[in-house]
């Protein structure tokens, strides 16, 4: 019963109770002319273990962890994910229930949401949080869309330092609206450079990530204090959730509205999906948020129960209040987040960052020792950059082959940086591959 929730026996009452005899008669009403009668070319049915077998032999045809050492990031983290978080997000009430269109029968799935959004609101500072935005790009397009209802203002800036699939995603949303998007350029420490923002007068928003696309911590609260002099919103996020574990929140900085991608608390890597976007803000744009708020209260017996607070969808209010069309319900991926982030605890959400760190400063004191430049001298938490000597792609590609993936190049997103590399470490990682990683490339 691992894949099938319903016995032979509990599927024939079911059809019994309908007036129906087979599973086909269910489809009597479709014209026999619109049916496909030949059997489905398939091949003979395989075992579990078979298909298990299939499944490693493909996975082994791909550069993926565990087989091999990989010193990638870059907005997707590979993390230990706990046992307890598997089995119960794997729990059949959790992975086969569905959006809560029907909030007085789906109490679990509320209250998963309301237990989400109160931890994430913890982590990032903020009053509110949603749980329904497929990754963080989406939930960063979202923030400066709401900024621009909240301020009535069309103008935004966006630090060039934001992921480049981010910035993409937002160019796309904003495309169609006429609205104009100014990029902030980045300064020699690997930050984005306040001068950029000399004019601010007009703007809706400054958006910012910290740790930004080149692993270096902004100081977000700088940027928060010149766009609300000016009367505009500061947006800040993240793409390594975990960061949020030891530096400083972004709403305690002076963010207004919070994004973030989730992946990192209990979903694995997966070839870059799903995702979970994170998005916040406080108690007075709350409105303005996308997607859903489910909050706590009391039936007329005096028993505690979970409601749709706040459903800002065009399937639940007017097409022209609706606030967004494309915020399906995250609930899985919510909940799942909500599992991990429970099953660690606020200590050991932070024990867990604080390992992040001091192992990517191990790798990163280590390159230097070994003669790598480090162009970047900002803070950081567990991604860096390192310029390799010229033709380090043939190292590259020669490590590969040993089943080490030293980082991701930074020259396809910005041509200056060439032979620079962005490498991340987690604590997947041991000290015994990253002195590999040093020995190979000062070799």
């Amino acid at each position: 019963m691992r894949y099938f929730p319903h016995t032979p026996e509990e599927i024939d009452q079911m059809l019994q109770v309908i007036g129906l005899t087979r599973l086909e008669d269910l489809f009597a009403g479709i014209p026999t002319t619109c049916q496909k009668t030949r059997a489905m070319n398939l091949t003979a049915a395989w075992s579990e273990w078979e298909l298990n077998d299939l499944m490693d032999a493909v996975s082994d045809s791909m550069a993926v962890p565990p087989a091999y050492t990989a010193f990638l990031g870059a907005g997707r983290y590979h993390h230990h994910i706990p046992a307890v978080v598997t089995a119960l997000k794997g729990r059949t009430e959790f992975l086969t229930s569905y959006t809560p269109y029907q909030p007085e029968i789906s109490q679990g799935t509320l209250q998963a949401i309301y237990e989400y959004q109160t931890l994430v609101s913890r982590l990032v500072g903020v009053d509110v949080v949603t749980a329904s935005h497929y990754d963080g790009a989406t939930a960063m397009a979202e923030a400066a869309l709401m900024s621009v209802r909240i301020t009535q203002r069309t103008r935004i800036a966006a630090s060039a330092l934001i992921h480049p699939f981010y910035l993409q995603v937002l160019k796309t949303y904003l495309k169609p609206t006429g609205y104009q998007l100014i990029e902030i350029p980045r300064d020699a420490s690997g930050r984005t450079d306040p001068a950029g923002l000399s004019d601010v007068s007009g703007l809706a928003a400054v958006i910012v990530q910290s740790p930004n696309f080149l692993g270096c911590i902004e100081p977000v609260s700088a940027f928060s204090d010149v766009i609300h002099h000016a009367g505009g919103l500061c947006i800040s996020g993240f793409t390594e959730a975990l960061s949020c574990g030891l530096l400083k929140s972004p709403g305690s900085q002076g963010a207004d509205i919070v994004f973030g991608e989730g992946q990192s608390f209990g979903l694995p890597c997966a070839f870059g999906g799903p995702g979970l976007g994170m998005l916040g803000t406080s108690k007075a744009y709350m409105r303005n948020l996308p997607g859903r708020l489910v909050g706590k209260t009391h039936d007329l017996d005096g028993n505690s129960g979970f409601v749709l607070t706040l459903a800002t969808r065009e399937q639940h209010i007017r097409r022209e209040k609706a606030t967004s069309n494309i915020c399906s319900n995250n609930s899985h991926c919510a909940l799942t987040a909500a599992i991990y982030m429970a099953a660690l605890g606020g200590t050991g959400i932070r024990k867990l960052a604080e390992i992040n760190h001091s192992k990517a400063a191990y790798l990163k004191s280590a390159l230097k020792q070994a003669g790598m430049t480090l162009p970047f001298d900002a803070p950081f938490f567990n991604e860096f950059v390192v310029r390799f000597p010229d033709g380090f792609d043939r190292v590259y590609d020669r490590l590969i082959d040993q089943r080490i993936i030293a980082g991701l190049a930074l020259e396809p997103f910005y041509p200056e940086l060439k032979s620079h590399y962005l490498l991340t470490v987690t604590e997947t990682m041991n000290r015994k591959s990253m002195d590999a990683l040093v020995r190979e490339v000062s070799a």
